[in-house]
């Protein structure tokens, strides 16, 4: 059964100004993916995988619901990416995928999929999808447990 906010708790929320929302701080948001960074001379222009961590920080005023955004949106836009193969646009293995009939299975990127990007790549997707009400998005990716960004 689903409840509305009472017109007395409309002002409260009105007077809280902006929250911030962390979706996987202390349980990261987990994918798999796939990628290689085509221009690297070392191991990682391999294709290969990795068990990403995910934590998304949102800055933003209440909704009428009561909260900064619906974490199911957040973890929606992450989740897309689990089990895909990350590349970059005019990679060879673009061709590849699709020509295989795995065209799903690829998210292309403007960019080399590292980490670094990722996280850019994230927090714009999220900018866009989530509501007006949010100001701030921010992203960090866990490669590895030595390697993170935001």
């Amino acid at each position: 059964m689903s409840q509305s906010i009472s017109e007395e708790e409309r002002p409260l929320l009105a007077d809280v100004g902006s929250r911030t929302l962390h979706v996987g701080r202390d349980r990261p948001l987990r994918i798999s993916a796939g990628h290689r960074l085509q221009h690297h001379d070392g191991k990682c222009s391999r294709p290969h995988g990795h068990n990403y961590e995910v934590d998304v920080t949102v800055v933003g005023d209440l909704t009428e619901e009561g909260w900064v955004v619906d974490k199911g949106d957040v973890t929606a836009v992450v989740d897309e990416w689990d089990h895909r193969f990350l590349l970059e646009r005019g990679d060879p293995l673009v061709e590849a995928f699709e020509a295989s009939g795995d065209g799903d299975a690829l998210v292309v990127l403007d960019a080399p999929p590292t980490a670094e990007v990722m996280a850019v790549v994230l927090e714009r997707k999220l900018a866009d999808t989530l509501p007006d009400t949010v100001h701030e998005v921010s992203v960090s990716v866990r490669e590895t447990s030595e390697l993170c960004t935001n």
